[in-house]
């Protein structure tokens, strides 16, 4: 069985993200299922900077806590991640750098000291290229064969010229020819080049797709730690796909221009952190007193203020359920994987038309910085049966009709038809004062009280189509143990699950991906069904928890938390699961 993980660490400014996300396309390229976490302080220069691979023959949903191949690039490499090594690992450093001897590690390794800044100046390259050097002297250990490293150096740098590819190549060849002359090739493994099914997605990519494949024509974000790679995907194929991508001067200049266009007719969508979306707040309610559709991604960090821009948490579940002065309706879902935040951001921007409300798609920097491969055809099924549904929008002919059209028209499902700038006849008026049926200024109680039951009118509609499914089982529905999680939990819940099902420990999976409105009664059938629960969330006061003890009144007797800015990883949940005595 295969299963490595490979670290590369080093100072910021020595491209450990390129690098990183290199390593984890060659695992790709050879068939392995693989996954990818960074971590990088939230400094604006300097800090040390790390980058976790993990592949493997087998499924795998996330990081593990040890590493089987480490990259030094400098002392603070060894010092923060000595503790992670595994029995037998192998470490590559420069001995012009770092000197290093086995007695030295708390465990067996093995050194492979390659002068990476040598033969960096040797093919002409900058020092910075130090990295370049190691993913070729990295292939080198489990790989047998460059070309598969030539191939992605073409399409990583193709678009910059044969000279910057022909760097790249040589640079990296470099590194690989030194290990296997001084060696040996394949020391740690010998993987081949397996099936190519798989294609290797970041949670933010699958975000920005999900957007392009359900229709989006707008998007305002202002840069922000974990949504900037949404921004710079929608960016790149904007001009394909005739999409207007703004970067305001701040959030609140981004929502309001995302309504503007939501109102005019384009789909809509902002995308932000937990300090961004304070600044939305206002807007937020706007777009539901105007019953304006708008799409928000909100991209969880730890908090308060600033709090650990580059870190993960879950703890804007509650800011999330509650932003914005007054009552009103929204809908909430909290994908757990690349796949379902490819189809989490479709059915958002639908729903949002459909229902004429604001959505939020809640994720964390977990899910949005991490990549992870999916199986191509799963996605190819996804984006074939998703179908573009924008809601009751008056057609031209409709609206030229319109005698005495009402924008707010009291209809019986809450749903006002909706006409669009332009359209002669249906012309409406909307305004951030409660209004009349036209959108005239009324503060008269018996309106406001209609207008409330109207707006929330939209929700008990959705759920009466069955617009938001039912928390969704995974594993034996017979386990001793039911994990119950939302987000990127997901992704350690699933290894741990895999893990603990080779020991014979029966655990199952309880993922509930809609929030608001939460599926209480279908929730409340599922618990009753189980023997023993086990909720695990990123945060510190449960919100989850008290979420669902709110909606049900279940109590949960047994509870993970976490909330050092940190994912979890699968030990940690084999951890409290054998502590269970399950």
């Amino acid at each position: 069985m295969i299963d490595l993980q490979w670290l590369i660490g080093g100072e910021a400014g020595y491209g450990i993200m390129t690098t990183g996300l290199m390593m984890s396309k060659i695992f790709t390229r050879l068939g392995l299922h693989v996954f990818d976490y960074v971590e990088y302080p939230s400094l604006i220069r300097g800090g040390h900077n790390a980058y976790y691979v993990r592949a493997s023959d087998e499924e795998v949903t996330s990081q593990k806590k040890t590493v089987d191949i480490l990259v030094a690039l400098n002392a603070d490499t060894i010092k923060l991640h000595v503790d992670e090594l595994s029995p037998n690992a192998a470490v590559i450093f420069d001995p012009s750098v770092l000197k290093l001897t086995v007695e030295q590690f708390p465990v067996s390794v093995r050194l492979f000291p390659v002068p990476l800044l040598e033969l960096t100046k040797k093919v002409g390259a900058d020092r910075l290229m130090i990295n370049t050097v190691s993913v070729g002297a990295s292939l080198a250990l489990f790989h047998k064969q460059f070309d598969v490293l030539q191939k992605i150096m073409q399409d990583t740098f193709g678009k910059k010229g044969d000279d910057v590819v022909a760097l790249n190549n040589n640079t990296s060849k470099a590194g690989y020819d030194y290990v296997v002359e001084n060696f040996g090739p394949g020391l740690l493994a010998d993987i081949p080049i397996g099936s190519q099914t798989r294609l290797l997605i970041g949670g933010a990519e699958a975000i920005a797709f999900g957007a392009i494949r359900a229709g989006l024509k707008f998007a305002a974000m202002y840069p922000m730690t974990p949504i900037n790679t949404i921004m710079t995907t929608l960016v790149a194929h904007a001009l394909k796909y005739n999409i207007v991508v703004k970067e305001p001067e701040d959030e609140i200049a981004g929502i309001n221009m995302a309504l503007g266009a939501s109102f005019a007719g384009a789909r809509s969508m902002v995308a932000t952190s937990g300090g961004g979306f304070s600044l939305m707040v206002e807007g937020l309610g706007l777009a539901a007193q105007t019953e304006t559709p708008i799409v928000v991604v909100l991209g969880m960090r730890p908090g308060p203020a600033t709090g650990m821009p580059t870190w993960s948490d879950q703890g804007d579940l509650r800011f999330a359920l509650h932003a914005a002065q007054g009552d009103f309706p929204r809908i909430i879902l909290a994908p757990g994987d690349m796949l379902d935040a490819f189809e989490g951001t479709m059915t958002a921007l639908n729903l949002a038309e459909k229902y004429q409300l604001p959505v939020i798609v809640l994720v964390d920097k977990h899910i949005n910085e991490s990549h992870a491969t999916v199986e191509s055809e799963k996605l190819k099924v996804i984006s074939d049966t998703f179908v573009v549904e924008r809601g009751k929008i008056l057609t031209d002919q409709e609206a030229l009709a319109e005698t005495d059209y009402k924008r707010y028209a009291l209809v019986e499902d809450g749903i006002s038809p909706r006409s669009l700038p332009g359209q002669q006849g249906g012309i409406g008026l909307s305004g951030s004062d409660e209004h009349d049926e036209k959108g005239l200024y009324n503060e008269e109680a018996d309106m406001r009280i209609k207008m409330m039951d109207k707006r929330y009118a939209k929700l008990a509609k959705a759920i009466a189509n069955n617009e938001f499914p039912a928390p969704r089982l995974i594993g034996d529905p017979d386990a001793a143990l039911t994990i119950v999680a939302f987000g990127s939990t997901k992704f350690a819940i699933l290894d741990a699950m895999r893990q603990l099902k080779k020991e014979n420990i029966s655990v199952n999976f309880l993922q509930v991906s809609f929030l608001e409105p939460f599926p209480s009664q279908a929730f409340t059938e599922m618990i009753g069904k189980t023997k023993k629960t086990l909720i695990v969330e990123a945060n510190k006061t449960g919100q989850f928890e008290g979420l669902i003890r709110e909606r049900t009144g279940i109590t949960f007797e047994h509870h993970l938390r976490k909330y050092d800015g940190r994912p979890f990883y699968p030990e940690e949940i084999i951890e409290k699961v054998k502590a269970l005595q399950v």
